[in-house]
Formats: C-alpha cells, sequence, structure tokens
C-alpha cells in the first residue's frame, strides 16, 4: 500500500487533487459533486480522480449513481500516517 500511495499521490500531475480528495473524504465521506464544490474542481476533474484512486484500492464507495459515497479503505487508513507525510511535501 505504500508504494501504491506514493504512486497515486506523487507520481503524477494530480496527485495534488488526489490528496485533496482523500482528506476531504477522511473527514466526512461524500459524493463526487460534495467534493467538486468542496474543493472548487470541475466535477469530471474529481471523478477521475475517484477512478484512478478506487483502481487502486484507495478509496472505496457505497450506494449507486448520483448518491454513491467515497471513503479512504481500511489500508489507506492504516497508513493514513503517509499520506500526511505525503501532503506536507506537496503544494496543495
Amino acid at each position: 500500500m505504500e508504494a501504491v500511495l506514493w504512486y497515486v499521490l506523487t507520481g503524477t500531475r494530480g496527485g495534488p487533487n488526489r490528496v485533496r480528495i482523500l482528506t476531504a473524504i477522511d473527514d466526512r465521506p461524500r459524493n463526487a459533486n460534495q467534493l467538486a464544490e468542496h474543493l472548487g474542481l470541475d466535477y469530471t476533474t474529481v471523478r477521475h480522480h475517484l477512478d484512478v484512486l478506487r483502481e487502486h484500492d484507495v478509496v472505496e464507495r457505497t450506494g449507486d449513481g448520483y448518491g454513491t459515497v467515497y471513503y479512504p479503505t481500511e489500508g489507506t487508513r492504516r497508513h493514513w500516517d503517509l499520506v500526511e507525510e505525503i501532503a506536507e511535501g506537496l503544494p496543495l
């Protein structure tokens, strides 16, 4: 999981936004529209990042369609100190 977090949060241009999304859903699980509004990002951008985070088992979801809510996986929560370490080094 550590290698996955380093890759998805620092290995691409989208890393800072992914950290912002992770931090937001750790604070409170949200759907993509709520995340877009909360973070001031385009809805399709948020959906893209959520898809990448899901593909790498960093976040999971519950519910269907528009009401689908996202939250960090247990593996991500176990390595939350690493997420915070990565966040400190990124321009958010």
